[in-house]
Parts: C-alpha cells; sequence; structure tokens
C-alpha cells in the first residue's frame, strides 16, 4: 500500500466505484497523481473540482493521519495491488480499492466460505449453523466462515466456527476498532484472539449515516466463492447478499425452511427460483463447492456412532428406525409410521440428513447410511 492508495479515499466526490474505474484505465495510485488537471478531466472525464483535489494532493495530509490512526489502533492498511489483498475480492468491478484490516490478514485468503442470515434466528436455525460449520470443519482443511456481525445467524456462524476452530472473518459497517452492534464486542474479540479477523471499507474519517450494510454486504459476497443463506425472511439483508453474490457467478445455497415459517420464506423462495442450491448436509456445500476433503466420510459416521444415537430425540429414533437396513422409505411411509406433522417430520430428516446418519434419494425416498 502506498500513500497515493490511501489518498484516493479522501478525494470527495471520486468514491469506491470511481476509485477503481479510475485506477483500471491509468493502472496505479501513483499514476493519478502524476497527471495534470487537464489528463484527469479530458482523458479520463473527472469533474473538474475532482481533478483539482488530485493535482493539488491536499488528500495526502488526509492519509497521513490515518496511517497514523491505523498504527494506534493496530490496523493493518491493504490496497488491491497488494499480495494480501483477497484475490477473490478483487475480482469484484465494484471492489473496495482499500481495506482495513484488525486481527489476521492471512485468514482472508483461506479457503472462504459466506454465511448470513436473519437476525431474527430461531433455535432451529443456529442448531443447523452449528451442525453445517461442525460438519466443514471436519473434512475441509484451511477453512475460513464469513460472516457480518449482525445479530441472529451471522453471530451465530461466528461462534460455530469459533466452537470448532474454524477461521472467521466479520466484515463490520463501522470504522475500526470499532464494531457494530456495540454488543458484540467481546464475540469481536474472541474472534481476533481466536486467529480470524475485522474488516471494514470505512476509514476513520468516514461520516457514518447507518446506510453502509449493503455495501458491506457486497464484500461478504465478493470474499467467497460460495455464500449459505441459513434463514431468511422476504426481504433483508441476507437476501441482498445472495443477490450480489449471484451478479458475481458465485455459487448461492441456501437451507430450506418450514413453509409456515416467514423467516424460512426468502431462503425457501431461493431455492424454489433456482436462485439458491439447497444445502441439507456440510457434505452438499462440499459437493457444490467441489472442495477436496481431509477425512472420509465413513470414518467421520463411524466415529463415536453410539453416542450419536444416544443422544438422539425421540422423534429422530422413530424417523431412524422407520427406515430399515438395506430397506429405503419414501415420505408417505415415514409420515404414516412415525405419526409427525409435515414440518415436524421435515425438519428431524434434515436433522438426521446433517448427522450423517440417513441420506435422501430420488423420488422423496430415504435409506440408512
Amino acid at each position: 500500500m502506498t500513500i497515493e492508495d490511501l489518498a484516493l479515499l479522501f478525494v470527495r466526490g471520486l468514491g469506491s466505484r470511481g476509485i477503481v474505474q479510475l485506477l483500471d484505465a491509468v493502472g496505479s495510485a501513483e499514476e493519478v497523481f502524476a497527471m495534470s488537471e487537464g489528463q484527469l478531466t479530458a482523458h479520463y472525464g473527472l469533474r473538474k473540482d475532482v481533478a483539482e483535489q488530485i493535482v493539488s494532493k491536499e488528500c495526502f495530509r488526509d492519509a497521513e493521519r490515518e496511517i497514523e490512526y491505523c498504527r494506534r489502533h493496530n490496523i493493518c492498511i491493504i490496497a488491491a495491488g497488494d499480495e494480501d489483498y483477497p484475490p477473490l475480492l478483487r475480482e469484484a468491478e465494484d471492489r473496495p480499492h482499500v481495506l482495513f484490516v484488525q486481527g489476521n490478514v492471512a485468514a482472508l485468503t483461506k479457503r472462504t466460505l459466506s454465511m448470513v442470515g436473519t437476525r431474527e434466528a430461531s433455535s432451529s436455525g443456529v442448531y443447523v449453523v452449528d451442525k453445517l460449520v461442525g460438519g466443514l470443519a471436519e473434512k475441509v482443511s484451511d477453512l475460513c466462515i464469513v460472516s457480518g456481525l449482525a445479530y441472529g445467524i451471522d453471530a451465530a456462524c461466528h461462534r460455530a466456527a469459533l466452537t470448532h476452530n474454524v477461521a472467521t472473518v466479520a466484515v463490520v459497517a463501522s470504522v475500526l476498532p470499532e464494531v457494530t452492534p456495540a454488543p458484540h464486542r467481546a464475540l469481536a474479540d474472541d474472534i481476533l484472539r481466536n486467529g480470524g479477523a475485522l474488516v471494514s471499507e470505512l476509514h476513520s474519517q468516514t461520516k457514518q449515516n447507518g446506510k453502509m450494510f449493503i455495501s458491506r454486504n457486497r464484500i461478504i459476497a465478493a470474499l467467497s466463492m460460495g455464500t449459505v443463506v441459513v434463514e431468511s425472511p422476504l426481504s433483508g439483508g441476507s437476501l441482498a447478499t445472495a443477490d450480489i453474490a449471484d451478479g458475481y457467478y458465485r455459487t448461492v445455497m441456501a437451507v430450506p425452511g418450514r413453509i409456515t415459517d416467514s423467516s424460512s420464506m426468502g431462503s425457501n423462495n431461493l431455492i424454489r427460483s433456482g436462485k439458491a442450491r439447497m444445502v441439507l448436509t456440510a457434505n452438499d456445500i462440499i459437493e457444490d463447492m467441489d472442495w477436496q476433503t481431509t477425512v472420509r466420510e465413513a470414518d467421520v459416521v463411524a466415529d463415536g456412532g453410539d453416542d450419536i444415537l444416544e443422544s438422539l430425540t425421540a422423534e429422530q429414533m422413530a424417523v431412524l428406525e422407520a427406515i430399515s437396513s438395506g430397506v429405503t422409505a419414501d415420505w408417505a411411509q415415514l409420515q404414516q409410521t412415525t405419526g409427525l406433522s409435515i414440518g415436524g417430520l421435515s425438519m428431524v430428516v434434515i436433522e438426521l440428513e446433517m448427522r450423517g446418519l440417513i441420506r435422501a434419494l430420488p423420488g422423496q425416498r430415504y435409506e440408512r447410511i
């Protein structure tokens, strides 16, 4: 990162997208500041007032103050041309030219997976997040979970990563070292202590107006080749993130929920519309992402098998017993044998699949593993 890279952030009227477009056309921040006002306006279409700021280099004073601020708060400044800048994020046309990072910068270049969802998370949603992250942790090396540190599913994703000793990155819509929401300060500290990182595109002199969240979501989507939505209503930030990821031609995945739950209508619609692939287990994510695993599935299922069975609920055992070894059972048979409602059976089946005890087959049939 050069002071010229940072100084561009303080040119009023240029903006994040304007910086990227200018640099794509010119080549480097140093070359931009070496140009005359006439070159900037005539050849690159900049407004006169914007070109004047660049030529005067008054923005260098703001950049110097920012460097000192970041030094005091142990914040790393990374420009798009730096080796440490996340390569997947660099592919996005609307990438931030400069990132501010606290913690382990190397976490940004691990095998990243973005996971987002509603702020009004259900206990089932939190459970699903933990099972997905736990399953991935057993099989995927160098994994990093990316989310937004928000209430609900986002926080559950970070906590699940910490529980299963997986690195996690929180992309925040605030000026570091502060985090939003403030009550998640302790969670942010845990992320830093366990090899993760906090990321923001906002410099310390940013005037915050509470409108940075959608902008933040594009970074969450761009940092990974895949985004998983766990519980989302018909509108909200997680659907915006999914739309952005789809626009980047990244893989969008979603966990289905009960059709009667408003918190699952958005994620269910993503699947129904074909925009998202349905995810029931960690194996589904591994397959969709085309990741190589480090532990064989058979080993994971066999390990602690008796303990797994002892931990099942009565409903889970009823469904498992309804599927005889070596014989498949269809949905109607399961419902008739167990007496569970459609919603209740759906949730139990998902839980058993995530535990690696049953497998879905074509035609809504299931077999024991």
